[in-house]
């Protein structure tokens, strides 16, 4: 229901932050919000926007620590902390992508994820990324860019997933620091808590190991599946290490 509108609490809950992270927030006049009378009340639509914008944003600490709330939020859904084996195959990888422009890179992720047999409506998917793109790019520093639709909705995909593309030209795709970019993950999430968390994962374990440099010297799908595999490991080891 996108056009459902949340209390304060409730979209704390669905956010994986508290009360008074979201008091801050509000009174920082730094998430999009309503006052309805007395109250303060948030579109989940505008929220499903701001949310996925400000974690590809987040670095050092303020990443570890929402990391950290969405891995207790999301315990049901993975048990074992790890998502990667669940998530991503071998054979959702393409090693050596020939597009050269935005457009066919979108266009060829969207085609990878079809070939997971998951995707209701590839022409909505491709659509609603192409939205997401024009909001703000998914791309950011170190060539990585995370792909994902602007609303997370069931009639995209039937689960959870991820493929992973490594270009052999880099395209300009939009970083803040205007270097080309290299390496796609199109995250493919029905349900928002996982989708967020999916996007701290990959953000933490391109920030906190030298996944994006074993991503590029592997030597094919099955290789860049293992670096995903250990790397996901070893920042889980850090995290447990740290808590």
């Amino acid at each position: 229901m996108p056009y459902r509108v949340l209390s304060q609490q409730e979209v704390a809950d669905y956010l994986h932050l508290t009360a008074v992270d979201i008091e801050r927030l509000v009174k920082d006049h730094d998430i999009p919000c309503e006052v309805r009378g007395k109250r303060v009340v948030f579109r989940k639509r505008d929220i499903d926007e701001w949310a996925s914008q400000r974690v590809l944003k987040l670095a050092d600490k303020p990443l570890a620590e929402y990391h950290q709330k969405t891995t207790r939020a999301t315990q049901a859904a993975f048990p074992t902390a790890a998502i990667m084996p669940d998530m991503i195959h071998p054979a959702f990888i393409a090693a050596r992508m020939t597009a050269k422009t935005k457009a066919s890179i979108i266009r060829d992720m969207v085609a990878l994820a079809v070939n997971t047999g998951r995707v209701y409506d590839s022409r909505a998917l491709i659509t609603s990324i192409e939205e997401r793109e024009a909001l703000c790019p998914t791309a950011f520093p170190g060539g990585l860019a995370l792909l994902h639709s602007r609303y997370q909705q069931p009639t995209f995909s039937e689960e959870p997933f991820l493929v992973l593309g490594r270009a052999l030209q880099p395209i300009h795709f939009g970083s803040p620091d205007g270097c080309p970019t290299d390496l796609f993950f199109l995250v493919c999430c029905q349900d928002v808590k996982i989708h967020l968390h999916t996007l701290a994962r990959i953000c933490l374990m391109a920030q906190k190991s030298a996944l994006l440099d074993q991503l590029r010297e592997a030597e094919d799908a099955n290789a860049m599946y293992d670096c995903l595999v250990n790397a996901e490991k070893e920042v889980l080891e850090k995290q447990n290490a740290a808590a």
